[in-house]
C-alpha cells in the first residue's frame, strides 16, 4: 500500500499540490486522472522520489519517506518499475538488453539467471523469442511499450508506476496494455499507480480512480462510480467527448426506463 498524507508541493512559492491525501491499494489499478494543470505530473514525480515534497508525507507499506535514508531510499528504489511514457527504451540495447538492465544495476544474479528471467518476463507479455535480438527501432510501438512493462517487472517490484502508457498506441493495441498491465497487477499483487488521460483506461481497469483538480483531490472511486458521480468538475472532465456524451445519455434513459 501507498498512502498520501496531506501531500502539499510548491515552486518558486506558487502551490501546485495543495494537501492531498489517499490510498493505494496492492493487486489494485489505481489510476490518476484531471485536466491538464490539475498537477498529476507533479503528483506522479512525487510518489517517485523525482520530487521532493514540500509538506506531507508519502508513506510505502509503513515506511515514511519523511524519514528516508540513503540506504532506504534506494531499497525502495528497487521495488519500484516504471513505464515511461513512449516507452523510454535505450535504442542503443537490444530487447534483451532493455529489460535486463534493472536486473544488472540493482541484483548480483548470474548472466544465466539474469538470462532466465529476461525470458520469463518477456514470455509472458507475449513476445516472441525472434525479437530478443532486435533493436527497439526494429519493432512495432505496441511491441515497445510491452518490453517496457517487462523491464518494469524484471526485478519483482512491488510498485508500479505507469506514466501515460497508451501515448501513441491505436485504441486497439492501448487496450491490450490496458489489460496487460491490470493481469500483471493482480497476478503478482503489484500497487500500481498509472497517470493517464484516456478515458478507456479509465472506465476498462479504474480499480480506483483519483480526480485532481487545482492541486487538490476533487474526487475518488471506481470506474463504475465514476459515470454516477454527482462532481460537475469530474462529470464535465469524463464526459467531454462526443462519444462519452452518448455514453451518458444512455444511461440517463436506462435509469428513466
Amino acid at each position: 500500500m501507498i498512502e498520501v498524507v496531506d501531500l502539499k508541493k510548491e515552486f518558486d512559492g506558487k502551490e501546485v499540490l495543495k494537501g492531498i491525501s489517499t490510498n493505494f491499494e496492492a493487486g489494485n489499478t489505481n489510476l490518476v486522472i484531471g485536466s491538464s494543470g490539475a498537477g498529476k505530473t507533479v503528483f506522479f514525480k512525487c510518489l517517485l522520489g523525482i520530487f521532493e515534497p514540500s509538506s506531507g508525507d508519502i508513506i510505502y507499506d509503513g515506511e515514511s519517506t519523511s524519514e528516508d535514508t540513503f540506504e532506504t531510499k534506494k531499497s525502495r528504489r528497487e521495488r519500484i518499475g516504471t513505464v515511461f511514457q513512449y516507452s523510454a527504451l535505450f535504442d542503443f540495447m537490444t530487447v534483451q538488453e532493455n529489460v535486463r538492465f534493472p536486473l544488472e544495476m540493482f541484483t548480483k544474479n548470474s548472466m544465466n539467471d539474469m538470462n532466465d528471467r529476461v525470458h520469463e518476463v518477456l514470455k509472458r507479455v507475449n513476445i516472441d523469442e525472434d525479437a530478443y535480438r532486435k533493436f527497439p527501432s526494429e519493432i512495432s510501438g505496441g511491441m515497445q511499450k510491452r518490453v517496457a512493462i517487462a523491464r518494469a517487472i524484471a526485478n519483482k517490484p512491488a510498485y508500479l508506476f505507469c506514466d501515460e502508457p497508451n501515448s501513441g498506441l491505436d485504441p486497439q493495441t492501448a487496450i491490450v496494455i490496458d489489460n496487460l498491465v491490470r493481469e500483471i497487477t493482480q497476478e503478482y499483487n503489484i500497487c500500481t499507480v498509472i497517470n493517464t488521460h484516456d478515458m478507456n483506461s479509465v472506465l476498462e481497469i479504474g480499480d480506483k480512480i483519483l480526480f485532481l483538480k487545482d492541486g487538490l483531490k476533487e474526487w475518488e472511486g471506481s470506474s463504475k462510480e465514476i459515470l454516477n458521480t454527482e462532481s460537475e468538475a469530474v462529470k464535465e472532465f469524463v464526459y467531454s467527448s462526443d462519444l462519452m456524451q452518448q455514453v451518458r445519455q444512455a444511461l440517463i434513459r436506462e435509469d428513466r426506463q
